[in-house]
């Protein structure tokens, strides 16, 4: 029988280096005592002896479990992937990970979650949207850790807060299709108040429209959350047998107005000639289809790195001395396209 090889340790590491077993754990926390020089020589001793830096018995001691939990609705979806991305991106030379789960756009998968990830204590928690289950604003509320409510404008945050109002974003592409004439709107999605977002964008398009003075009736579900291409293009066949007569049509986001789009074209109604289409997120896809999609770019990947670096500077000080709770605004901006 062949005998297992000797796991290599941190003594082993010190020897070969020629420091102390102390220096190779200060130089493995990024502790600033260690010279880079002396860093590199021991992560080549390492290297050359495939050593791992366990963390877990330095986390005990400091009372630290270094990770930051993070809840997002949708793993499939470009924009949640793009915010992550970015915090991870941030969140690099900090000693932090992320350990990530999705909700499925349910509110009470949100406080499953937070509860999980409380027993294990994060440094941080980052949700997204500003709508939870009373238990699950409890459960942040008392956590004693910063938490960052992200992709939403909450009117009453729980702490922290990177994010912008759905409602007023949308409503800058109606008064972009009202400028150009445009009186007989719809808008397809966000009726499920389980997306909070969706919902907040619906909303915002009938308040819209009401300040325009217009009737904001043209509303058709899509269905439950994620509404996606397949959902996008039966909504938009729903739309046009109930109202012939509509000019514009605005989606809860890309991918249902990719769907829309396409339903249109299979039925020769010309994009943006006889209709208009909006989305909403700035997915890759807007930017490829023909005709390109007119937009609203949420900016997710600033989302993610304004979370990360607040979330670092807020950890670099003892809790006692952190900053009041901050409100960070991400601006949305509408890109006009060739769908109108």
């Amino acid at each position: 029988m062949t005998r297992s090889a000797k796991t290599p340790t941190m003594i082993d590491v010190a020897q070969r280096a020629g420091v102390s077993p102390m220096t190779v754990s200060r130089a493995f926390k990024r502790d600033a005592s260690v010279s880079d020089d002396t860093r590199r020589k021991i992560h080549a001793a390492a290297e050359a002896l495939g050593y791992v830096f366990d963390s877990t018995a330095s986390n005990l001691r400091s009372q630290k479990t270094g990770f930051l939990a993070v809840i997002i609705p949708s793993l499939n979806n470009a924009n949640f992937a793009d915010t992550v991305g970015a915090m991870t991106t941030q969140l690099r030379d900090s000693d932090l990970q992320i350990l990530l789960g999705y909700t499925d756009y349910d509110i009470e998968e949100e406080e499953r979650l937070v509860e999980q990830f409380l027993r294990r204590r994060p440094e941080a928690i980052v949700v997204t949207g500003g709508k939870h289950t009373g238990r699950t604003r409890r459960l942040l509320q008392n956590a004693g850790i910063p938490v960052v409510e992200t992709w939403d404008l909450p009117e009453d945050p729980i702490d922290n807060v990177v994010g912008f109002s759905n409602a007023a974003a949308v409503g800058q592409m109606v008064d972009h299709f009202v400028a150009r004439g445009l009186t007989r709107i719809g808008f397809i999605g966000g009726d499920e108040a389980s997306d909070t977002r969706g919902f907040d964008r619906r909303r915002g398009f009938v308040a819209a429209m009401r300040a325009h003075g217009l009737t904001a009736d043209r509303l058709i579900a899509g269905g439950p959350p994620p509404v996606m291409m397949r959902e996008g293009a039966q909504a938009m066949a729903d739309m046009l047998t109930r109202w012939p007569d509509v000019q514009a049509a605005i989606c809860v986001s890309d991918l249902s107005g990719f769907g829309a789009l396409t339903e249109c074209q299979r039925r020769g109604i010309a994009v943006p000639g006889d209709i208009s289409i909006g989305g909403f997120g700035a997915y890759d896809i807007s930017a490829q289809c023909l005709p390109t999609l007119t937009t609203i770019d949420a900016f997710s990947s600033e989302i993610g790195r304004a979370t990360g670096q607040l979330v670092d500077e807020l950890l670099r000080n003892p809790a006692r001395d952190r900053p009041a709770p901050q409100r960070i605004m991400v601006h949305p901006r509408l890109v006009v396209r060739g769908s109108g």
